[in-house]
């Protein structure tokens, strides 16, 4: 994980909501943004706190973890 945010505005990232995400309330969405070298994350209920910035590896990492069916962890 990067400790420190990317070069550029995070302001400017193009977010969009994970196809996996979803709750009985319509808002409980995790937002993904690309940008040249980290992928960042962030809660779509609170868009301006706390965002994660991602290396694309550890990224392609845990989307490889997150597709295994539980029955072959």
């Amino acid at each position: 994980m990067i400790g420190e945010p990317t070069a550029g505005d995070v302001s400017d990232l193009a977010w969009f909501k994970s196809s996996y995400s979803g709750g009985t309330d319509g808002e409980s969405c995790v937002e993904i943004a690309h940008a040249p070298g980290a992928i960042h994350v962030r809660d779509s209920k609170s868009p301006g706190g706390p965002q994660l910035a991602i290396p694309p590896a550890a990224w392609a990492g845990f989307l490889s973890y997150a597709r295994q069916s539980p029955q072959s962890q």
